[in-house]
């Protein structure tokens, strides 16, 4: 499956951004998505995961309460709402796909071979 991403930009501290990831290629509910992150100098770090019906969600500690990840298994493209953000959020964010079975999720970035070009997002103070 191949995967856009978009919907980064540059905004203020409590703002909030939606980030879509579109897929294309092959059938998008066969597979589990994830959303990732990298600063710069900083390794990728696993933001969040959503299982192929969108029923099983998984979220770094770091955004818990603030990021929602969803999917439209209908239109092939996958969400993450991000609500009050902050400068530590600041990172070039990367969608990323597998097929596994139905209620999986996955939040290691090696589990996943297919993965968009990434959306950059800057936050300010």
């Amino acid at each position: 499956v191949q995967l856009q991403a978009s919907g980064g930009g540059s905004v203020q501290a409590g703002d909030s951004l939606r980030l879509s990831c579109a897929g294309s290629g092959r059938t998008f509910s066969d597979y589990a998505m994830g959303w990732f992150r990298q600063a710069p100098g900083k390794e990728r770090e696993f933001v969040a995961a959503i299982s192929r019906a969108g029923t099983v969600k998984r979220y770094a500690v770091s955004v818990k309460g603030r990021f929602t990840i969803s999917r439209d298994n209908a239109k092939n493209t996958g969400f993450l709402q991000m609500n009050n953000l902050n400068p530590g959020d600041t990172a070039r964010y990367f969608c990323a796909a597998q097929q596994t079975v139905t209620g999986a999720v996955i939040t290691t970035s090696v589990s996943y071979n297919n993965w968009g070009q990434g959306t950059l997002v800057t936050v300010s103070s």
